[in-house]
């Protein structure tokens, strides 16, 4: 279980399903987590779960012995402001805004202040994320550990170096759009070759459900499965051939780096 007391900065979508995630996998006793936020639905929310609410931003920072910043990449600074010089030195602070560097958030913290840059991803609402941490300098074992736990209370993390989180954001952090994108699509070719829209949209789903869960839990990797599933001169092998031709592989990667200069930019 985490120790000492957890504070999140911001209670939307990501910090809630953070904190549920904690307390439903028994990580964290919910009497140990402190919240604030700003708008006073979120604040209900919070206290719904059983957490307690801080009076202030600057008395929540204070008070946590690991400080989660889940406030907005645009806001981060003038939160910071707020709040940086209230923050003990002893405290783990744990950044999860897209684009804002390491660098960044020591240069508003004491020092002594450890940092930690992850980047999760919107499956954590339902326990099935994928995060991507980054160690700042100073940080230890027993953070890194802390880190892992937090995440892994939401899904599955990897620990990578933060030249690699633009990287990670591009990937996984807007990963599900992707396929959501993907859905959309098969979707509305469905449509086109005859299905009614609530049956292509319940087969789409469902198909990227089984493939994601058949992926993950294999064993083998996506080219092998992939070749399993393709009949010489078969349907399968027909898409897929198009697919190539069309210079769909190229797309995504275009799409990827895309995505992972806009995370660089954030961070300028």
């Amino acid at each position: 279980m985490l120790e000492g007391r957890i504070g999140f900065l911001g209670y939307g979508n990501m910090g809630s399903a953070i904190l549920e995630g904690l307390v439903r996998t028994g990580v964290l006793d919910v009497k140990r987590a402190l919240v604030f936020d700003p708008a006073p639905e979120r604040q209900a929310v919070a206290a719904d779960l059983g957490a307690e609410l801080a009076p202030d931003a600057v008395a929540l920072s204070h008070s946590s012995d690991v400080l989660l910043l889940a406030v907005k990449p645009q806001m981060m600074a003038a939160a910071l402001d707020e709040v940086g010089g209230a923050i003990r030195p002893a405290t783990l602070v744990i950044s999860i805004a897209a684009g804002i560097s390491i660098d960044f958030l020591a240069k508003r913290v004491p020092q002594g202040v450890r940092v930690v840059r992850v980047m999760p991803n919107t499956p954590a609402l339902v326990r099935t994320g994928a995060a991507g941490i980054a160690l700042g300098p100073g940080c230890t074992d027993e953070d890194a550990a802390t880190a892992r736990l937090v995440f892994e209370s939401i899904g599955t993390v990897e620990m990578v170096e933060e030249k690699d989180i633009d990287a990670v954001t591009a990937l996984s952090g807007s990963g599900p759009a992707y396929f959501f994108y993907v859905v959309e699509c098969l979707v509305r070719a469905g449509v086109a070759e005859g299905l009614a829209e609530p049956v292509a949209a319940r087969l789409a789903a469902q198909t990227l459900l089984g493939a994601g869960t058949l992926l993950r839990t294999s064993g083998e990797s996506a080219a092998v499965l992939r070749q399993k599933v393709t009949s010489k001169g078969g349907t399968t092998e027909a898409a897929l051939k198009r697919f190539e031709a069309e210079g769909l592989e190229q797309v995504i990667h275009l799409g990827v780096h895309a995505a992972a200069a806009r995370s660089r930019e954030l961070g300028a």
